[in-house]
């Protein structure tokens, strides 16, 4: 069985908010397109999971104190943590 990855502690950015997360963070290299691609889930308290139900997906990602990067918020899983992901250059170092 693969190794649960090791959560790390991050900022989500959304319209000039910054809400502490918590993400656990894998990724891979797509050899169809030739793009990496990562993405895990985040847990953060309930201001994350409310910015899906309110339609938002497009957010920022970052480590510090690394730039932030572009990410997408996907769903909602059945313990409250937010499922995300994203093209290109991860936000955070992924050990």
């Amino acid at each position: 069985m693969p190794e649960e990855p090791r959560p790390v502690k991050a900022e989500l950015l959304v319209d000039g908010a910054a809400h502490a997360v918590e993400l656990h963070l894998s990724g891979h290299f797509q050899p169809l397109d030739g793009r990496y691609r990562w993405g895990g889930r985040m847990a953060g308290g309930p201001a994350v999971p409310a910015l899906v139900r309110a339609g938002r997906r497009d957010v920022l990602l970052r480590c510090a104190p690394a730039d932030a990067v572009p990410a997408r918020l996907l769903e909602i899983d059945p313990w409250g943590n937010v499922r995300f992901g994203g093209t290109g250059a991860p936000p955070c170092t992924m050990e």
